[in-house]
């Protein structure tokens, strides 16, 4: 079975997200001692990731059925969530070759939606869920209320033996994610 296309967005039609200083803090922060529940079975300890890890942080993607919140759209940065997994998802393997140990795609959202969710978008690589906002506490990410809940603002984090070492934000469009975290990785196995 092939895996699904996102359709096509109109980036220009929506509003980009501005950088509001919100995750200038994270560059240098350690990975937290958090366990976070993983699509891929049992908990991660983010603590413990060694090598170099990617962790793509978004507000949360569209559950069949379910309704995105009235507005959505029109909120900075929400929309595209299954088109930068789906990204992630496109670009693995070529993230994997430029030295990425690891790849997470972290949200709000309950294990349940995220199993979901890595099913019919093929992952190949688990998703996490903050669900209780541990990680948000922990590391101060930048967020925002919708659906009457707290959600992540889009963030992408690029770590070496668990350290902090390059900071996506603000993430626009969220299509092109992917592949400017492999370039920075490219460069960062070029300089080294």
């Amino acid at each position: 079975m092939t895996a699904p296309t996102p359709p096509a967005v109109d980036w220009s039609a929506l509003p980009a997200p501005e950088d509001d200083g919100a995750a200038a803090h994270l560059v240098g922060m350690r990975l937290p001692d958090v366990a976070l529940v993983s699509t891929g079975g049992g908990r991660v300890r983010l603590s413990g990731l060694r090598d170099v890890c990617v962790l793509y942080v978004y507000p949360m993607t569209a559950e069949p059925g379910v309704a995105l919140p009235e507005g959505w759209d029109g909120i900075p940065g929400a929309k595209g969530c299954t088109p930068q997994s789906c990204a992630f998802r496109d670009h693995f393997a070529e993230l994997r070759e430029a030295g990425a140990d690891a790849v997470f795609g972290i949200s709000t959202q309950a294990p349940q939606a995220q199993a979901e969710a890595a099913a019919r978008l093929h992952l190949p690589f688990p998703l996490l869920s903050d669900a209780d906002l541990a990680l948000a506490n922990a590391l101060r990410l930048p967020t925002f209320e919708g659906m009457g809940r707290t959600l992540h603002k889009r963030v992408t984090l690029i770590a070496r033996e668990g350290t902090i070492v390059t900071v996506f934000y603000p993430v626009f469009p969220p299509d092109r994610n992917a592949a400017d975290v492999l370039a920075q990785l490219r460069a960062s196995a070029g300089a080294g």
